[in-house]
């Protein structure tokens, strides 16, 4: 591959991403399926109706794909990919409680077919079992960081329980709570690759920065896909945010640039948590440029992740990792 075409993504697809990592993915879905054992029945049966339910699988994937554009021949990328899920489906599990959710990726959630009280303790399960796998990485470096980043995590979440049904919840707030739930785990992935490789500073910075931007380019789509996508298409039910009151960015532009009776009436959905006046919404967030503005945001952020990768060896790793900047403010869910 000739050096132009290893720093394009054109012509590069979702099939030569899954091309390039499967033999690796394969690896990191047997360490996640001999981890999940336990011999509590309702363990098994709960973790992997969430893990093995068909996720994108972008945040290990970051891990393999950092490892491998920074030449990285061992195993233990596979271990701490599945930390690394691990650790995300956890949040997921929480997630759902906190939400009252009861559809994810297109099906039920935990929380919806077994209950609160059980989603949240396998959650934990999972949680105690990422730092159990951690330790055999033998790494003080990376458990500081995945230690760090699970608390920052934490934070976000709480963080973002006090934005709900707050109408006043600012833009800067608003970033704080999608570095902290999302992007900050985003970022640890994608510099975990490096810091196995024993990679310099400059390519564990620029992976790290990476990570985070296209973390919260991620989101921001997420959340822009939540007013302007198709329920079937999204995996799960649309209006979501506005039922829980969550006031995220093209909440918070609507309300900024609508008239007065439209600020009104989304002040009054956040506040209340309701979606029943989701469609008039949704045509005050379109009239506003709420959407295009968040997903101008995201792809800021993508450009930023991009940039980031100049410090990275030329090759078909760094090109997947460019790839994936394109594929998160491109996609449909």
């Amino acid at each position: 591959m000739s050096e132009a075409a290893a720093t394009s993504t054109e012509g590069f697809t979702l099939d030569d991403l899954k091309a390039l990592t499967d033999a690796d993915m394969r690896r990191v879905n047997q360490v996640i399926t001999d981890n999940l054992a336990s011999p509590v029945a309702l363990i098994n049966q709960l973790s992997q109706h969430i893990i093995l339910s068909g996720g994108k699988r972008l945040r290990p994937m970051l891990v393999i794909l950092g490892a491998r554009a920074c030449d990285y021949g061992g195993d233990d990328d596979a271990l701490l990919a599945a930390v690394i899920e691990f650790i995300h489906t956890a949040t997921l599990l929480h997630d759902d409680v906190v939400d009252d959710s009861d559809m994810r990726r297109g099906q039920q959630t935990a929380s919806a077919i077994w209950g609160n009280e059980a989603a949240v303790l396998v959650g934990d399960y999972l949680y105690s079992r990422a730092f159990q796998m951690m330790v055999r990485a033998d790494s003080m470096a990376i458990m500081d960081l995945l230690a760090n980043t699970t608390n920052t995590i934490a934070q976000g979440e709480v963080m973002q329980l006090l934005n709900i049904h707050d109408a006043d919840t600012s833009e800067a707030r608003y970033h704080e709570v999608i570095y902290a739930k999302t992007a900050c785990l985003f970022e640890a992935a994608a510099r975990i690759g490096a810091m196995l490789a024993d990679a310099g500073e400059a390519e564990q910075e620029a992976l790290r920065n990476y990570g985070k931007h296209l973390g919260i380019a991620f989101q921001l789509v997420d959340d822009a896909l939540d007013y302007g996508a198709d329920s079937d298409v999204l995996g799960k039910n649309v209006g979501d945010d506005l039922a829980e009151g969550k006031p995220t960015l093209p909440l918070i532009h609507a309300l900024e640039n609508g008239s007065a009776a439209q600020q009104a009436l989304i002040r009054r959905a956040i506040e209340q948590g309701s979606s029943d006046d989701f469609d008039a919404i949704r045509e005050v967030i379109g009239s506003t440029g709420a959407l295009d503005y968040t997903f101008g945001q995201a792809e800021t952020h993508a450009r930023a992740a991009r940039a980031n990768l100049d410090a990275i060896a030329p090759g078909e790793y760094r090109r997947a990792l460019l790839f994936l900047a394109d594929y998160a403010v491109q996609r449909s869910f």
